[in-house]
């Protein structure tokens, strides 16, 4: 007989009968609507949306099942009464909707909170403001590589709750963990690893307290075996340290630790009582930079126990990145290099981004939604790393100011160009490339004024360029 998840035919079995509230139609709730129907638990579906901007064949799905359905600005009026409310990530716990049935004593979880809780086996989770997509993925592959049936889901786009009847106790689980997906959370993963914080999020949270409260839980509730893999330059991260239930792990790229994980200029080193060692060469991987160099490092610290350096060495050499960001989208004959990094929408990772070519001139191209941003000091890194910058959407105005306070007392020659598309944006930059250069599409901005996702802009950026060059 194969193996037999309890707890997951325990939730189940509570399920059959109950009334479940699934709110919001986003990528994790929309595959819990045929898991909660074939459990015969009766749903309804709560969503902001007007129902012509939602999948039809979600609608229709919906009715097939006879589930009651309650869209558009008042959604949430009808909330009541339920024995289990699954929240979008995008609704905070803070709502009072949600805190009134929490009172009156119904469960709200998540998609991702309930998988942790009935998932079978080892968890490897990974949060933070900048480098998590890529540390998980690298995690995921340095795993793979040793043999490992590995899961990777969460922030990611991949749902995995609907998966978890083939996941058996000898599986490996990699999730990627927003701090709305990780807010208020009840448990947390076995491994877990936090990048770096930064208040890039507080426009969402009501403050940068309670965004670094959201960020805790992915390791709070850790037993003694648990593991916290922190990035040591970042306060806020070694404030975690001492309130860490299970074991600590740091790695830094700016301090020689006597302990730890360190990025010495192109070489990551491991520190044992202040005896250091060298194991890992980072000018043999694909990923350029700093900032990747960290998630290396991150990567390596959450797998040691797991498999060998040679084989860490291994995938961390073949890995080519995460699609839009730094990816290469042409290299030219004459050596001008086009980078994809569509996925950095805040100014710390454009900077981070910006860091990534010593030596090489790099042409700009940045901007997008406004969502009220500080570029001041984003405004200083481009100065330093490039020769020209072209600006496009609504924040070029705010970035070309950064740019202009950072050039006063420079002595630089420093030329701004805007324009209205990322047609235009390409062109241009096309026009003022030469032999060597580098061109980095890196908005430093959300993509909400002009495109669904960072993917698709990434797409049509690449497309331009193939179309263009």
């Amino acid at each position: 007989m194969g193996y037999v998840n309890g707890k997951l035919i325990e939730f189940n079995t509570y399920l059959k009968g109950h009334r479940v509230a699934l709110i919001g139609l986003g990528i994790s709730n929309v595959p819990l609507i045929d898991y909660l129907h074939d459990v015969g638990a009766i749903v309804t579906i709560f969503e902001r949306k007007e129902a012509q901007y939602i999948e039809k064949a979600v609608i229709d799905k919906i009715i097939a099942y006879d589930m009651e359905f309650y869209f558009g600005e008042d959604y949430l009026d009808e909330l009541g009464e339920f024995d289990v409310i699954f929240r979008t990530p995008s609704l905070l716990p803070t709502n009072e909707d949600l805190i009134r049935e929490a009172k009156r004593g119904a469960i709200i979880t998540t998609e991702v909170e309930m998988f942790i809780e009935l998932c079978p086996c080892k968890i490897i989770g990974v949060t933070g403001s900048d480098g998590k997509t890529t540390t998980a993925t690298l995690i995921d592959e340095i795993l793979k590589k040793a043999g490992y049936n590995c899961y990777l889901g969460g922030n990611n786009g991949n749902p995995l709750f609907t998966k978890i009847y083939d996941i058996k106790p000898e599986d490996i689980v990699i999730l990627e963990l927003s701090s709305f997906q990780l807010m208020n959370m009840k448990i947390s993963p076995d491994i877990s690893v936090i990048t770096s914080i930064s208040d890039t999020h507080v426009n969402i949270h009501s403050s940068f307290e309670e965004y670094v409260e959201a960020i805790k839980c992915i390791f709070i509730n850790q037993n003694s075996e648990g593991s916290l893999i922190l990035n040591y330059d970042c306060q806020t991260n070694r404030d975690f340290a001492i309130e860490a239930p299970g074991n600590v792990v740091f790695y830094s790229s700016e301090s020689k630790l006597p302990n730890g994980y360190m990025i010495d200029g192109d070489v990551i080193k491991i520190a044992r009582n202040g005896l250091r060692s060298h194991i890992f060469d980072a000018k043999k991987a694909i990923l350029k930079g700093k900032h990747n160099y960290e998630n290396i490092a991150a990567a390596i610290c959450a797998t040691k126990d797991l498999t060998t350096l040679d084989i860490q060495t291994e995938a961390i050499t073949a890995f080519e990145g995460v699609p839009h960001r730094l990816e290469i989208a042409k290299e030219t004959p004459d050596r001008i290099i086009w980078y994809n990094d569509s996925s950095s929408e805040f100014p710390s990772r454009t900077k981070a981004s910006l860091n990534s070519f010593p030596g090489r001139d790099v042409i700009l191209i940045a901007g997008g939604y406004d969502k009220k941003f500080d570029y001041t000091e984003l405004g200083k890194e481009i100065v330093k790393n490039c020769k020209f910058a072209i600006l496009l959407s609504q924040t070029s105005d705010k970035i070309a100011t950064s740019i202009e306070t950072a050039l006063v007392g420079a002595k630089k020659d420093f030329e701004i160009k805007r324009c209205t598309t990322l047609y235009e944006a390409v062109s241009i930059a096309n026009k003022m490339a030469q032999k060597g250069d580098i061109v980095l599409f890196s908005p430093a901005s959300s993509c909400l004024d002009s495109f669904k996702n960072y993917e698709e802009r990434g797409e049509i950026f690449k497309e331009l360029v193939k179309e263009i060059v």
